[in-house]
């Protein structure tokens, strides 16, 4: 196991949305169910989130996807700015744009899906696209998957998965907001197991065990 990093943990949060993901882990941090403190959200576009994060009293800064000419250079932007942070971890909180993950942040940039890996993933599969896709196939049961991000999509290593049921009457919007509510739980799992130095990484596969000492 990896030695636990500093508490609370830096983490920096990367949107593209409403910030939904970064409210919730607002809420678990105020009721102290995550240890962690925020020391930057990045945008890379101008979207509702940005002013979420300005309302938490947050440092929130957009760095335009649109403005670098290849993923090389804005990802290089992006974590530049992480590193500035001093970020222990990053999140990826609905956040688009694909970055290519420097070596030093493997095993230390997280993503969520709203599927279960390796179902329903890729290029293309984001929002509502992948509860469509679900409920087209006839699926019983859907969910969601926290992992580490690597350079491609939904790739690394999986940490945790929640399962919810998908019900006969079903919309992607419905569906949305079940599998929202096991992500609400999820994330802040992952994150805690990070911030106790509880993951391993074997390979594609993650063990957890008892608290690093």
């Amino acid at each position: 196991m990896s030695s636990p990093p500093r508490s609370p943990l830096r983490v920096g949060v990367l949107i593209s949305g409403g910030g939904t993901t970064l409210a919730n882990f607002l809420s678990e941090r105020t009721n102290d169910r995550l240890p962690i403190e925020i020391p930057i959200v990045l945008a890379d576009r101008d979207c509702s989130g940005v002013g979420r994060a300005l309302q938490a009293g947050l440092a929130c800064e957009v760095i335009p996807r649109r403005s670098f000419s290849d993923t090389a250079a804005f990802s290089g932007a992006v974590f530049e700015r992480l590193r500035k942070a001093k970020c222990d971890l990053v999140t990826f909180a609905g956040f688009l744009a694909r970055l290519d993950i420097p070596e030093d942040f493997a095993h230390r940039v997280m993503n969520i899906h709203p599927a279960l890996i390796p179902s329903f993933c890729g290029k293309g599969m984001y929002g509502h696209h992948v509860h469509e896709a679900v409920i087209a196939r006839g699926c019983k049961v859907s969910g969601c998957t926290v992992h580490f991000a690597d350079s491609e999509y939904d790739h690394g290593p999986i940490l945790v998965q929640k399962c919810v049921p998908v019900l006969d009457d079903d919309t992607a919007s419905s569906l949305a907001a079940r599998v929202f509510e096991a992500e609400c739980e999820a994330y802040p799992e992952a994150i805690r197991l990070f911030a106790a130095g509880r993951i391993r990484v074997e390979g594609r596969r993650t063990v957890t065990g008892t608290e690093s000492r």
